[in-house]
């Protein structure tokens, strides 16, 4: 079944953010995980904390906690933490 890992976040530095998310996104190939949408969100009904969102969608459940806890992605943690304030969700 399809895994998604919801990302909220809020951006803290812009050119950190493009740093980190270019590093992402190379490690997502090797555990078969996309970039579904992502973006500033539009709140239509209640409040949010944070100001965007990402979607990430992986074949399966074992697939998306192979790739978080991956050295490759745990690696670049330090710049996610510099970039964006962010919660991320599992939703399997």
């Amino acid at each position: 079944m399809k895994t998604l890992i919801i990302v909220d976040l809020t951006v803290l530095n812009k050119e950190k953010l493009a740093q980190y998310s270019a590093l992402a996104a190379e490690t997502l190939t090797a555990f078969s995980g996309q970039f579904i949408a992502k973006g500033t969100i539009e709140v239509i009904q209640g409040r949010a904390e944070f100001k965007a969102k990402a979607v990430i969608e992986f074949p399966d459940k074992e697939s998306a906690t192979n790739w978080y806890n991956s050295a490759e992605y745990q690696a670049i943690i330090p710049l996610r933490e510099m970039a964006i304030n962010s919660q991320f969700h599992l939703l399997s």
